[in-house]
């Protein structure tokens, strides 16, 4: 069995902040707007949403997506706070 050691938590901790969170740069590839949802492809590119776009072809890229990072929900949270 595998020990936990402080060494070994702090790697995982600075890789899991590592992870590219989506930003106002972050373009949707067909209309432009602010993308929220980016899809990895299986042939190794990748694909960025707005969140309308998003909802559109998620059924059909699930079946070529390896990962499919989605901050849609930051919508709902931004239409909240003044």
């Amino acid at each position: 069995m595998l020990e936990s050691s402080p060494e070994r938590e702090e790697r995982a901790h600075v890789n899991a902040t590592l992870v590219h969170r989506l930003s106002a740069a972050d373009r949707c590839d067909r209309c432009g707007a602010r993308a929220y949802i980016r899809a990895r492809l299986r042939s190794g590119g990748e694909l960025y949403f707005c969140a309308h776009h998003g909802r559109l072809h998620l059924p059909k890229l699930a079946d070529q997506a390896t990962e499919i990072h989605d901050e849609s929900d930051q919508l709902s949270a931004e239409g909240t706070s003044a």
